[in-house]
């Protein structure tokens, strides 16, 4: 009997006649494909999102010193995470093997940074034993070098090292300070300004040209060895990828005097053109700590001071604690001023 014979028969009955099978036409068919295949596609992508910020110390630095650029910019991966999200709410709700590829990337970057958002940080107050550091890099064609001076005057540091310091704006800065932090030293083109007293300044050979210094300030919980540093620029080249040849040579340089100079309580400030996830600035930061990631609240992000995308400024300490790390407002330069309160460590 056919399906029409008896459609006909049940009609003829005054029973219902039975539902005939629903077919998928070509086009339904090709949109589910579709979503399968956009789905998976997400899926994938989350996967390869997930293992780059895993493993992104085995992301080889040749050609063009991809691993560092990496690290460099590793906390906006959380940029792209998000966007998986989106695109997983629309392509990859099936199936739920690809939902759950696609949650990976955001699952990762909170364990990996979300503590950093989640921690207290800001200006702290003045304590015994303590005292405030503030690096600035103050621009070279800085357009107001007396705001600057203000703004880091009041900032109540009792330590503020700069960088990019070209006549005649030492005179300038000189000026404004001198009320303030009477004691000061300038060494090419980094300086350093203090309430407390300085000794024992010399430079630290790191470039051809002088861009380090290295002093002793005598606060009241006892005597702080201090580098002012500011490491060679980087560029993104087409032809050359991520150049930081210059400026690794001047790493090296800085981590071979770290290592043989004084031990005990030391500050190391600066502009480092680099970040403490780089791979290449680990023999510099090797035995500090960065004040930021251990005091501060969120990235502490610093360069360029429009539109901050990475902190290449740094407060690192060895023999003494953070208490707080923070930026300061932007001045007339083209990074933040960053700050840290720290505390001599008991014993």
């Amino acid at each position: 009997m056919t399906a029409t014979t008896a459609r006909a028969g049940a009609a003829a009955a005054g029973a219902p006649a039975p539902l005939a099978p629903a077919r998928r036409t070509p086009t339904r068919t090709r949109t589910r494909t579709r979503r399968r295949v956009w789905a998976w596609g997400v899926g994938g992508a989350g996967v390869l999102l997930a293992l780059v910020m895993l493993l992104h110390d085995r992301i080889p630095n040749r050609p063009g010193n991809l691993g560092s650029l990496v690290e460099t910019f590793l906390p906006w991966t959380g940029v792209p995470a998000v966007l998986l999200l989106a695109a997983a709410a629309v392509f990859a709700r099936r199936p739920r093997a690809a939902l759950v590829c696609a949650l990976l990337p955001a699952v990762v970057w909170a364990g990996s940074f979300g503590p950093a958002l989640t921690r207290g940080g800001g200006t702290a107050a003045e304590g015994p034993g303590g005292f405030t550091v503030v690096s600035h890099n103050v621009d070279d064609a800085n357009p107001d070098p007396e705001g600057t001076a203000r703004a880091l005057a009041a900032s109540g540091a009792q330590l503020i090292a700069l960088q990019e310091l070209v006549q005649p704006a030492v005179r300038t800065y000189q000026a404004v300070l001198a009320a303030s932090h009477p004691y000061h030293e300038v060494r090419g083109t980094v300086g350093i300004w203090s309430t407390h007293p300085l000794r024992d300044t010399r430079a630290v050979p790191v470039m051809p040209w002088t861009r380090a210094l290295r002093t002793t300030a005598d606060t009241p919980g006892g005597p702080v060895t201090v580098y002012v540093a500011h490491l060679a620029s980087v560029r993104i080249r087409p032809s050359a990828g991520f150049a930081t040849g210059n400026r690794d040579a001047a790493a090296a340089r800085l981590a071979a005097e770290l290592e043989a100079g004084p031990p005990g309580r030391t500050v190391l400030v600066g502009d480092f053109n680099g970040t403490t996830g780089d791979r290449a600035m680990a023999a510099v930061f090797s035995g500090f700590r960065p004040a930021q990631r251990e005091a501060g609240s969120g990235f502490g992000f610093s360069w360029p001071a429009a539109f901050p995308v990475a902190r290449i400024d740094h407060v690192l300490v060895r023999g003494l604690d953070p208490v707080a790390a923070w930026t300061l407002p932007a001045t007339a330069s083209d990074h933040l001023p960053v700050a840290a309160r720290l505390r001599h460590t008991p014993g």
